[in-house]
């Protein structure tokens, strides 16, 4: 398996292709969007440039990896003669289906079929294709170059065959997969999101503010960033789509989302990606400034 497709080239697209590139693997990074995919690349020369300046990498390597990345703009073509197909497009579930569909008919039979979903169900997701068994969810978490470990999952019909496949592939980029079955947000969102969810309810109920409720959970907990700075960082439009997807899939109130974060995201408040969150993004991160609805 040597040569990849990745279809999304947002920040875990762009990440995925980096990550497999890096490792030797020649990388198809696919998006509609031709300045999504130069933007894409221009970033990933730029993480790159860090490495290179941390002494990480080689400059020889650093142009190794990126002339392992070719970019397209067409689904049907970037995925020919590829072995595996990783798509890391926005979380919306008929999106992924109407990809998944597109992928199924345009590779051969003996492809197997990725998903960096974060939470919606690969046995769904598997459904649309003619090939169940060879789809299987590799979520990867940001920074993908960075963070080590991948949640392997599999849906009820992937193949013992396809799941040691990928459990080798991730460790030969460096990761620690963890194989988890198909239950709404697998296991690292179950947990993780409804804890940015109580942090965004104490926030609400003004139990405390932004930077005490992090501070708690950074000195108290040995988090290395707060709950709501994790979600400024995730994006809180993501976040939202995650708690939906659990509250859908459970159908426990304990997983539904606070209205704050609710109204947030209607307002275009989406952390990082927006400029403003919970934080002010405009000042980088290094310096940390509340936003100034909740100061």
């Amino acid at each position: 398996m040597k040569n990849i497709a990745v279809i999304g080239a947002g920040t875990m697209g762009n990440g995925i292709a980096h990550t497999f590139a890096q490792s030797g693997f020649k990388v198809n990074l696919i998006d509609i969007s031709q300045t999504a995919l130069d933007k894409a690349v221009a970033t990933i020369s730029k993480n790159l440039d860090r490495m290179v300046a941390k002494e990480k990498i080689t400059e020889s390597e650093k142009t190794n990896t990126l002339s392992n990345i070719s970019t397209f703009t067409d689904i049907a073509t970037g995925v020919k003669n590829v072995e595996l197909v990783v798509e890391a497009a926005t979380e919306n579930i008929d999106l992924k289906l109407k990809i998944f569909k597109t992928i199924d008919e345009a590779t051969s039979p003996e492809v197997i079929l990725a998903s960096n979903t974060s939470s919606i169900s690969i046995t769904k997701i598997a459904s649309v294709t003619s090939r169940p068994d060879k789809v299987i969810g590799m979520h990867f978490m940001n920074p993908v170059p960075v963070m080590k470990l991948v949640e392997i999952i599999r849906g009820y019909s992937t193949s013992d065959e396809v799941t040691s496949a990928i459990m080798e592939l991730s460790k030969k980029l460096g990761k620690e997969p963890v194989e988890v079955n198909d239950y709404p947000g697998f296991v690292a969102n179950r947990i993780l999101m409804p804890m940015i969810n109580e942090a965004i309810i104490t926030l609400h109920e003004s139990v405390a503010g932004v930077e005490e409720i992090d501070t708690v959970m950074k000195l108290g907990m040995a988090h290395p960033m707060g709950p709501l700075q994790l979600a400024d960082f995730i994006g809180l439009d993501v976040c939202l789509s995650i708690l939906n997807v659990l509250y859908e899939g459970f159908g426990n109130p304990k997983y539904a989302p606070c209205p704050l974060l609710v109204n947030m995201v209607t307002a275009g408040k989406l952390g990082v990606k927006s400029g403003e969150g919970f934080y002010s993004w405009t000042h980088g991160t290094k310096d940390l400034v509340v936003a100034p609805q909740f100061k």
